[in-house]
C-alpha cells in the first residue's frame, strides 16, 4: 500500500510539473505576443510624432519667431515678444464700433471682427475675420513706428461665400 501511494505521489507530481511546464511556455508565448504588439504600437507612435513634428516645423517656417533676419529689426525696440504685440495692436483694432475697419465688408449677420492673426515677419501678417456666420481672409503690411504705434495697410482680402 505504502508502495502503491509513492508512485500515485510521484505520477501526481509528475502531472503537476508537466501542466507548469506547459502552461508557463504559452504564458511566455502570449507575453511575447503582447509586447510585439505593444512594439509595433510604440513604432507606429513613435512614426507618427515625428511626422507631427516635421509638420509642426514647416508650420512654423513663416513665423516672426523664427526669422532671425527678422527678430533684427525688432532689436532697437527692445520688445520681449514682438509677434505678440503687433497681433494685440491688432486686435485692439476690433474695439472700434462696428465692422473692424481693416475689413473691407460690411457684416451680414454681426460686426466683422478679426480672430485669428498670424505675424509672417517684420513687414506682413495673415488674418482671419467673421461676424459668426460668414469669414475671410486679410493680407495686412504694418509698419512699427518710433513710438511703438503700429500703422496697418490692407493688402489684400477674400471672403468666403457660404457653400465654401
Amino acid at each position: 500500500m505504502k508502495k502503491n501511494l509513492f508512485l500515485y505521489l510521484f505520477v501526481f507530481a509528475g502531472l503537476i510539473a508537466l501542466y507548469l511546464f506547459v502552461s508557463s511556455g504559452k504564458l511566455a508565448e502570449a507575453s511575447n505576443d503582447r509586447i510585439n504588439a505593444l512594439q509595433k504600437q510604440l513604432d507606429a507612435s513613435q512614426l507618427a510624432l515625428q511626422q507631427a513634428q516635421v509638420s509642426n516645423l514647416e508650420l512654423q517656417y513663416f513665423s516672426l519667431e523664427n526669422n532671425d533676419d527678422a527678430l533684427a529689426y525688432y532689436e532697437e525696440y527692445e520688445l520681449e515678444d514682438p509677434a505678440r504685440y503687433i497681433a494685440d495692436k491688432l486686435l485692439e483694432t476690433n474695439e472700434r464700433k462696428g465692422d473692424n475697419p481693416l475689413v473691407p465688408y460690411e457684416g451680414m449677420q454681426n460686426d466683422f471682427k478679426i480672430n485669428k492673426i498670424k505675424v509672417l515677419n517684420h513687414k506682413w501678417i495673415l488674418a482671419d475675420f467673421s461676424d459668426g456666420k460668414y469669414w475671410g481672409e486679410l493680407l495686412l503690411q504694418y509698419e512699427l513706428k518710433e513710438d511703438l504705434g503700429v500703422d496697418f495697410t490692407l493688402m489684400d482680402h477674400l471672403l468666403y461665400t457660404r457653400g465654401s
